[in-house]
């Protein structure tokens, strides 16, 4: 196949509001104008507790080549000031600076409960400015430590002593209040931290749609609340607000994971308990606050047990009417005072990562009763929430929903791949279930047809089997609830190869399974936050959704956890697992890497300097602790490619994940301007990769270690081999997968390496050749024995092993990085290169991949009269676009590579290669 290589311009005009109808602005309306304003990479947030929030934009561009010479921003404690142009806080002119990420407030200071408005204007590279851009908003919530006037209350049950007192009936405790609002309300808000989960209610109406709210931390060192814009909600006259509580991570029940690790003994654990405030401003300017204190009224609710791991037993007979209503038939026999209680010893923060909601409801494909009165619904896709039921029948009759992610041959529940822990045998400690399912029982009350879902928990299944249904249940009795952080979807993919395509769809479906608050291993067995997945998965993950407030929180999640001596956990938060770690709850090496790693994402992805600052010094400290453990400079002991087959070659990835803090400590040294401390490790990382260099790879034949393949791609993705050495590593790579006839023995950290070192070398047929395959091990392999999505493992388990685990999934990242060639060579991808490499039988990919600067795509397809690219850059970049001349049948037939027109400048030639520069806008090639 000849290229066909030509150049075309396309230019969309799009229209634009004008807040100025002049001359100057009509014509500037078609160049550059802001486009999304975010604060602390939100729109609009309703709850900031910093005094110096950070503003971000993006631009749009109607014209090519755009870019940002100067802003202006104003900030204002008012709306009518800021439409009028004055920025009666903060208004500091003209910044000749092309700065649209982070640029962090230094106006007057803000108060708390307090809403600014604020708004930007930008000039181009012509010193042309846009129209203003419409106001828009932050509120402030508590920026000072006695900003909290609420006090902790709890109902005033005792904790219960012994283990299998916890596994009894338990009720969850409803709390109301009621109160008066004297006139009508302008604004309300209510801030509430109600733990382990809460749901609350104003005037019999639910405040919000969060679910499982607040997210998950070390209690002992931070507890989150939610800030909620109730003003809808609060009427003149009397009002009621109630909250029922769950248990969550707060209390969990002692259950003793693989036998071992009970959560209770490693985190701080409560009663539920709650602390929330109501404020309310009125049209006068009047406010008026509701506490929550020893005034409120509590009394036991229907949720009889609850358990995020266990599951919801729900009465419906001892439902308590109107209790959160103003309702007159309200009685309130049976309750008693709020009791005073401590609450959560961490530091109450606001919550900024997405909140967990329920994202879609999904309707079951078939229904079989597996034998008399068993009945098991199939909801055609495996994921993670609870189900919702519709019944109708007499008081008293019990239902019980168990969930499963299979099942047998003869379609009855296999519930073993999602049993809490591996608790299977009875080890899951005093009082603990012989075999810890996931479960869910309801009570009818008996009053005509009764829709119930639970509350406080999430499962992962497929399947629900159904028993003690009155009657013989239909199709609709039943409905599937998926429930996830609600992350903005940032990227877009699809090619011409339906098992990609499948892929894809269930990677995202495993995805969003594991995304409560943390990024878990799993949505059933463990719930976990485990480091090691994290960094297999991280890019994957940003590709697809907006991670970075997702992934700030997890950042504090391990800096919470932080050991004593310095090292980090394998979780977190800690649950007490620390599993070839080196000693003081500390983790294997690959899974406390977690934490500088997600600090890089954040960087590359998002340009945010200000993580790397603030998690400097924890990360030094995490140093000073591993240099001690070392033995020349090595380390010994890890996990290591964790689900690799075969023998893996352990101290060889230990040691390079040594290696792999060493290098990051010291880009971030230089970050923040700290050149002794960057020379002291970048000389730490010289020497590191010396001693690995002289321990596994002694002799000259390119073998490192045992030679697997995950031993050769480890040390290609470090660089360990010098230019000489490189292709006799790369050939011993070759050799591995040929032996294994280009089947994959990777576990999750090789994996997600050898789709990068394969990039580097310009080998992606070699990649699609692996990717591609159906047969174990492999994606296609999974796909093929119907997996809904991606398992703990490369081979089928029916017994032990998750089918809903996203650690396998940076094939993913290999979709975007490379077969659609979207890059960043610099921070937050002010720098782009589009550099897709066809390859196998594809015949198109497109997809497109949301930057904070704004959106990027590559588009290509490969037709009878040559290669056809369509690329999308963002204003205020440039991109290098690299066009495949040769390898699969192209060849440029001696065209000269030139300048080509104004837009697109011909850089130069790389083996396989024509590259060009160009800068905002959409080009063909």
């Amino acid at each position: 196949m000849n290229l066909f290589f030509k150049v075309t311009a396309v230019l969309l005009l799009a229209t634009a509001s004008l807040f100025s109808a002049s001359a100057e602005s009509q014509k500037t309306a078609l160049t550059l104008q802001p486009g999304i304003l975010s604060c602390e990479y939100i729109s609009n947030p309703l709850g900031l507790e910093t005094a110096t929030p950070r503003f971000s934009w993006t631009l749009a561009a109607s014209a090519r080549n755009q870019m940002q010479q100067a802003y202006e921003i104003l900030v204002s404690d008012n709306l009518k000031d800021a439409q009028s142009g004055k920025g009666n806080m903060w208004q500091p002119g003209k910044i000749n600076s092309d700065q649209s990420l982070h640029v962090t407030y230094a106006g007057k200071p803000l108060k708390s409960f307090k809403r600014y408005y604020w708004r930007i204007r930008v000039y181009n590279q012509d010193g042309i400015s846009s129209p203003w851009s419409k106001p828009v908003w932050f509120e402030t919530a508590m920026l000072n430590p006695g900003d909290w006037t609420a006090q902790w209350i709890g109902d005033g049950s005792p904790q219960f002593e012994k283990d299998e007192d916890f596994y009894q009936e338990d009720p969850s405790p409803l709390f109301r209040k009621q109160f008066r609002a004297s006139k009508k309300p302008a604004s309300a808000r209510l801030y509430i931290s109600g733990h382990g989960y809460y749901e609350a209610y104003i005037n019999g109406e639910k405040v919000g749609d969060h679910v499982l709210d607040p997210g998950w931390t070390s209690r002992g060192k931070q507890a989150l609340y939610s800030v909620y814009d109730v003003t809808p909600l609060i009427r003149k006259g009397n009002n009621t607000t109630g909250v029922m509580l769950g248990n969550g991570f707060y209390n969990p029940l002692p259950l003793r994971l693989f036998g071992a690790h009970d959560i209770r003994r490693a985190q701080e654990t409560g009663r539920p308990c709650l602390k929330a405030e109501i404020h309310i401003t009125y049209t006068d300017g009047t406010t008026e606050k509701i506490i929550t204190d020893e005034s409120w009224m509590t009394a036991p609710g229907p949720i009889i047990r609850n358990s995020v791991y266990l599951g919801e037993h729900y009465d419906a007979t001892k439902e308590v009417a109107n209790w959160n209503t103003n309702s007159p038939a309200q009685t309130l026999a049976g309750w008693k005072k709020a009791v005073l209680t401590t609450g959560p010893t961490g530091k109450l923060s606001v919550q900024m990562q997405p909140p967990v909601r329920i994202t879609k409801v999904l309707q079951p494909i078939g229904v079989k009763e597996v034998k008399p009165g068993t009945f098991v619904f199939d909801m055609g896709q495996n994921f993670a929430g609870v189900a919702r039921i519709k019944v109708q029948g007499p008081a008293g009759k019990q239902i019980t929903l168990k969930y499963g992610e299979d099942v047998y041959k003869d379609g009855s529940l296999n519930f073993m791949t999602a049993v809490t822990g591996q608790i299977k045998r009875g080890n899951g400690g005093p009082g603990a279930p012989q075999i810890a399912w996931q479960e869910d029982s309801y009570i009818l009350k008996g009053s005509g047809v009764e829709i119930w879902s639970p509350r406080f928990t999430f499962h992962s299944f497929r399947y629900v089997e159904v028993t003690g249904w009155p009657g013989t249940p239909t199709l609709d009795a039943i409905e599937g609830l998926r429930m996830n952080a609600d992350l903005e979807q940032n990227g877009t993919f699809s090619c011409s190869n339906p098992l990609f395509n499948k892929i894809n769809d269930i990677a995202q479906w495993t995805f969003l399974s594991n995304v409560f608050s943390v990024q878990s291993d799993c949505p059933a067995r463990e719930k976990l936050g485990y480091g090691g997945d994290i960094v297999g998965t991280a890019e994957t993950f940003i590709y697809n959704y907006d991670m970075a407030n997702f992934y700030k929180k997890a950042i504090q999640d391990f800096r919470n956890d932080q050991r004593a001596n310095g090292g980090f956990t394998e979780t977190a938060p800690y649950v007490g697992i620390a599993d070839h770690g080196q000693g003081g709850g500390t983790g294997p090496l690959g899974w406390q890497l977690a934490y500088p790693f997600m600090l890089k994402q954040l960087y590359d992805f998002y340009g945010d300097r200000q993580v790397i600052e603030e998690g400097y010094p924890a990360f030094r400290s995490q140093m000073d602790f591993l240099k001690t453990q070392t033995t020349d400079y090595l380390f010994y002991k890890d996990i290591g490619d964790h689900e690799a087959l075969g023998p893996k070659p352990d101290a060889l990835t230990a040691a390079l994940f040594y290696y792999h803090h060493a290098i990051l400590i010291a880009e971030f040294a230089e970050i923040l301007g700290k050149s002794s401390d960057a020379a002291d490790y970048k000389k730490l990382a010289e020497t590191i990769k010396a001693a690995v260099n002289q321990k596994y790879a002694a002799d000259t034949t390119g073998k490192y270690d045992n030679g697997t393949q995950s031993a050769q791609i480890f040390a290609l993705y470090y660089d360990m081999p010098d230019t000489k050495q490189q292709p006799k590593v790369f050939t011993k790579l070759e050799e591995a997968f040929a032996a294994k006839d280009w089947h994959l023995s990777t576990g999750i950290f090789a994996t997600k390496m050898m789709f990068d070192v394969l990039r580097r070398q310009d080998q992606n047929e070699m990649a699609y050749r692996i990717a591609n395959q159906r047969g174990f091990p492999g994606w296609g392999h999974m796909v093929a024995n119907g997996a809904t999505t991606l398992w703990e493992t490369w081979a089928y388990s029916d017994n032990t092993y998750s089918q809903n685990h996203p650690m396998f999934g940076s094939i993913v990242e290999w979709y975007y990085r490379s077969l659609l060639g979207i890059n960043s060579a610099g921070a937050a991808f002010q720098k782009i290169i589009i550099k897709p490499q066809p390859a196998g039988d594809l015949t198109w990919a497109k997809g497109s991949y949301q930057s904070v600067r704004g959106d990027i795509s590559s588009s290509w397809q490969i037709e009878d009269n040559g290669f056809k690219l369509d690329v999308q850059i963002p204003a205020n970049c440039r991109a290098e676009i690299w066009l495949p001349l040769e390898g699969k049948g192209f060849s440029s037939k001696g065209k000269k590579l030139e300048r080509v027109n104004k837009d697109i400048t011909f850089l130069r030639k790389e083996p396989g290669y024509a590259v060009y520069e160009v800068g905002s806008g959409e080009y063909s090639f």
